[in-house]
């Protein structure tokens, strides 16, 4: 889809005629068939001239309800629209859902916008509307048009996962939306459906593309960044803004309930940026707003730019200018705090606007100076586990077909292309082929020879593995110990592992034809087979943690069997082998395939899990025969 240019877009927003509404304000009124205004970020120098000398004229002093004890005045309000979600994101909500809240225990329409128009005259100027997912609720056009028309809100925002946005966003825009932020955390399609445990990475990457092409700037992209799962990709995100008007933000990885947060899966602030000076040693800080979460930088001569969210490794709690009304009416003053109170409650009870007031001031007087202390440990960053930098090189491959994800949809973007969803899903799926045959690699590098769809030649064999007759992880006394290898030279290494996976006739026929309801099979089963080979040193107590230089899974179907035959090959360069690495991949993926059928039949059976080959160690080369 090639979007307008961004300078024809701005021409015609200054063209436009200036009207006056029903308030009083300032309105810009675009001319028939051209599309309407953006409205901008919050900053006053950027609202138009006559909606900006109306709300100077107007100002009131701030209100002491929203005002803390701390002096934090409190003039950004998020409001959740809706508890429900179209997907399941392995940080945010665990794979069965939440449990909802009844109807009846909900904000009607009414009464939200009842306390935004309160919230709004006691000095708010900002409203963000939230979920779940937002622009699921069927009356979000109505609701940001109502909201629009309140006097001194200067910005309405909605963060979304941006399934629904390309449709509604036209609607959302000449209602009156000024700000969008959409949550993204891969480029990968397969890597989408295996964090979202849904489909619809093309539906999102339209809806950032509605956006930039409707003239918001920037278009902001939320990513949470999850060591193992997407910290490789942060170069491919930054690249993004090279060509286009975006705010990629990346945000430490949080720990809410049902989300199974662990600290070795953070992320830091320090870390990341770090990894970008090493590609972009120009990279510039941007002077911090005042209230802002984000600290952004810049590249020279990039259109974007990129932001950080650093809520564990350094909050931001003393300029913390935000306020949560939960979907069932709850006041939240602290995103990670416990304590709630509930204005549905106090509506329903025919509370007055003025003990609202008092009500909620109470709360805000409440508010501690920061958030909970298991946040505060974590300002010391973690230790940095030494990951494997796969970027652009994490692959899927039918019978005839070898794409590269990550390089294809940086190139996809900076066109302004967007594949179609039916020509990607016959490239990469390979749903058409009467077999289905998946691998995968990663390189840590740009060797051409890894990127090569021709397999490497075998090493030559030089006889048995001699054996020990010792257990090299005992000591002389009997207790465990790890190998020292620091005298070993540093040789090429290289593993092969294989496993089968015996699904019976039922599971095997769901996943040759990929029907099964979490997704496709293999490809999860792909994935997590790379993610272990890279995590099997903290898997595996003794074994000591290797570089690896790259990793291939392949699966491939057997229908006599009815089967799903799985080969993992691990190489690095070290003074320790890389068979534990290949043995680990191959059985995680099966465990992985059987994850995904569980579900059609529990007579699965793993079988099998075997070294195939292992090369470069001092005690010779293994062939199986």
């Amino acid at each position: 889809m090639a979007a307008q240019p961004v300078s024809r877009m701005l021409r015609r927003v200054l063209r436009s005629s200036v009207r006056s509404c029903s308030s009083g304000a300032l309105v810009t009124q675009p001319h028939p068939g051209e599309p309407s205004q953006p409205a901008v970020e919050p900053l006053l120098s950027q609202v138009p001239s006559g909606r900006r000398r109306f709300l100077r004229e107007h100002a009131a002093p701030f209100s002491a309800f929203l005002t803390d004890s701390f002096g934090r005045r409190h003039s950004y309000l998020r409001i959740s629209l809706t508890e429900k979600c179209n997907l399941r994101c392995q940080y945010c909500m665990p794979e069965e859902g939440v449990p909802l809240t009844p109807k009846a225990d909900l904000l009607t329409t009414e009464e939200l916008l009842t306390l935004a128009r309160l919230f709004v005259k006691e000095g708010v100027d900002k409203i963000r509307l939230t979920g779940g997912e937002p622009l699921i609720r069927p009356d979000v056009v109505d609701i940001v048009a109502q909201l629009h028309q309140l006097e001194g809100l200067r910005t309405i925002g909605i963060t979304t996962n941006g399934i629904n946005l390309a449709r509604l966003l036209p609607q959302l825009q000449e209602a009156g939306l000024s700000t969008i932020n959409i949550s993204l955390d891969t480029l990968v399609p397969a890597k989408f459906e295996f964090i979202v445990r849904r489909k619809g990475f093309h539906k999102v990457m339209e809806g950032i593309h509605k956006a930039i092409e409707l003239g918001y700037s920037p278009v902001k992209v939320n990513c949470v960044v999850m060591r193992g799962l997407n910290e490789d990709e942060l170069l491919d995100f930054v690249a993004l803004t090279e060509g286009l008007p975006l705010d990629v933000r990346f945000i430490e990885y949080m720990p809410f309930d049902g989300n199974k947060w662990n600290f070795k899966k953070m992320v830091s602030y320090k870390e990341m940026l770090d990894t970008l000076r090493q590609q972009w040693p120009e990279l510039e800080k941007l002077p911090e707003e005042e209230s802002s979460t984000a600290k952004a930088f810049k590249i020279p001569g990039f259109r974007g730019r990129v932001s950080f969210i650093t809520s564990m490794s350094e909050h931001f709690c003393g300029t913390c200018n935000r306020l949560r009304i939960t979907a069932d009416g709850n006041l939240k003053v602290c995103l990670f705090g416990n304590s709630e109170v509930s204005l549905r409650d106090h509506l329903r009870a025919g509370a007055s606007e003025e003990e609202l007031r008092r009500i909620i001031g109470a709360a805000v007087g409440r508010k501690k100076r920061q958030h909970a202390e298991l946040f505060l440990m974590c300002q010391d960053s973690p230790p940095a586990i030494p990951s494997i930098s796969f970027r652009d090189s994490l692959h899927v491959q039918g019978l005839r077909h070898r794409v590269s994800f990550s390089s294809q949809m940086v190139t996809s973007w900076k066109g302004g292309w967007l594949p179609q969803i039916p020509l990607l899903a016959q490239r990469w799926l390979a749903s058409g082929l009467p077999q289905r045959h998946y691998g995968s690699h990663l390189d840590s590098d740009a060797n051409p020879k890894c990127l090569s769809p021709e397999p490497r030649a075998p090493a030559t064999p030089s006889g048995p593995l001699p054996t020990s007759d010792q257990l090299t992880h005992v000591d002389g006394e009997g207790q465990v110990a790890m190998v020292d290898v620091g005298g070993k030279p540093d040789t090429e290494r290289v593993a092969v592992a294989s496993a089968v996976v015996l699904l019976g006739p039922v599971a095997y026929k769901l996943v040759q034809e990929n029907q099964l309801k979490k997704g496709d099979a293999l490809v999860v089963a792909q994935l997590a087979g790379v993610q272990a080979a890279k995590l099997t040193s903290q898997l595996i107590p003794l074994c000591h943690h290797v570089a690896l230089s790259h990793v291939q899974v392949q699966l491939e179907l057997d229908s006599t069997r009815h089967a799903v035959v799985v080969r993992a090959s691990c190489r690095a360069r070290g003074p320790t082998g890389v068979e534990m690495e290949a043995l680990t991949s191959a059985a995680v993926a099966a465990l992985a395939l059987y994850d995904m059928c569980k579900a059609v039949s529990r007579d699965i059976v793993l079988a099998e899990i075997k070294l195939v080959s292992k090369t470069g160690g001092q005690r010779g080369d293994f062939h199986r025969t």
